[in-house]
């Protein structure tokens, strides 16, 4: 996408297809407060200041599975330095849907370890939640050290919901690895996070 018109169009062009506003900020890899802002702002009197975003896509690296899985390697890296210092192994590699599947799976494969996802669940704009489940047709994830794989974390409502759903569920989450951090900080409730990418605002 070139400019934010460009941008609008997308959000319009989800929001059309049914997609609801979490669904089209995962899609976008832009705050919920963004994608409101990017569908308002296509009425003509719509004012709002525009919220402090960053878009950020990496559809050239997610449409190629080469460079998907050069990526992959990359972020078993970090996991693995990251657990070094606590002598800590992989159980469980946590995809979170949709697009930490396929950076968990091809990580799962690397690190020799199971395979969870976590779907989230969303609903409609007046009732929107950001709390999931974990899949049934993967692995346990009960006693087990994880690690959590997402795409990009913007505001980390979705990985905090990640970490609170694996404790609730017995399972030990030892680090949080992303392609993009918009959040700027090293931990989410106490879990280490590892990107490839640290973007933060000085503003």
């Amino acid at each position: 996408m070139k400019n934010i018109e460009d941008l609008i169009q997308k959000a319009l062009e989800l929001q059309s297809n049914g997609l609801v506003t979490g669904q089209i900020a995962d899609e976008l890899n832009v705050s919920r407060e963004t994608v409101t802002w990017l569908l308002t702002r296509s009425k003509k009197e719509a004012t709002a200041p525009a919220p402090k975003d960053i878009f950020v896509t990496w559809n050239s690296i997610g449409k190629n599975a080469p460079r998907l899985h050069k990526v992959s390697l990359a972020l078993c890296d970090m996991v693995l330095e990251t657990l070094e210092n606590t002598n800590t192994k992989v159980d469980v590699v946590v995809g979170v849907a949709n697009s930490g599947i396929p950076l968990a799976s091809l990580m799962a494969y690397e690190l020799g370890s199971g395979l969870a996802i976590y779907n989230r669940k969303e609903h409609d704009i007046a009732h929107e939640s950001h709390k999931g489940t974990l899949s049934g047709n993967f692995g346990s994830v009960t006693g087990k050290n994880c690690v959590i794989v997402d795409d990009v974390i913007t505001v980390g409502s979705t990985i905090k919901d990640v970490i609170e759903h694996l404790r609730e569920s017995g399972a030990k989450p030892r680090v949080v690895v992303v392609l993009v951090d918009k959040k700027g900080e090293d931990t989410i409730s106490n879990v280490p996070i590892q990107s490839l990418v640290k973007i933060v605002r000085l503003d």
